[in-house]
């Protein structure tokens, strides 16, 4: 029974675990790896708004996106501890969450 149910669960492609991540209560792991992708995506192009500010020595520019810096990495931090907190949830946990596991039959071998 425990192999039909990890059978299942790696039959759950990336794209589906991030969408019952998002539809379903619980954050999987597969979330959290796509989320901390984007937040990097997003350090990287603040960094490189930051850096275009200081070339162009505009005060209110640097501010603005400094700012915008310290809100991304309160976030990020803030989710992360949450996270800790609480633990991530099995995709296969979201699924049945939300009636969509598939129904495992026991058959016993004569």
């Amino acid at each position: 029974m425990e192999t039909k149910a990890s059978e299942a669960e790696s039959q759950v492609s990336a794209a589906t675990a991030v969408l019952l991540g998002a539809l379903a209560p619980g954050v999987n792991g597969q979330t959290w790896n796509t989320l901390k992708v984007a937040f990097l995506m997003l350090g990287l192009c603040l960094t490189a708004m930051l850096a275009l500010a200081f070339s162009a020595s505009d005060l209110s520019l640097i501010i603005h996106v400094t700012f915008l810096v310290l809100i991304t990495g309160i976030l990020f931090f803030l989710l992360t501890s949450f996270l800790s907190q609480t633990g991530l949830v099995s995709v296969e946990n979201q699924m049945k969450e939300m009636g969509l596991a598939p129904e495992i039959s026991i058959s016993k071998s004569e």
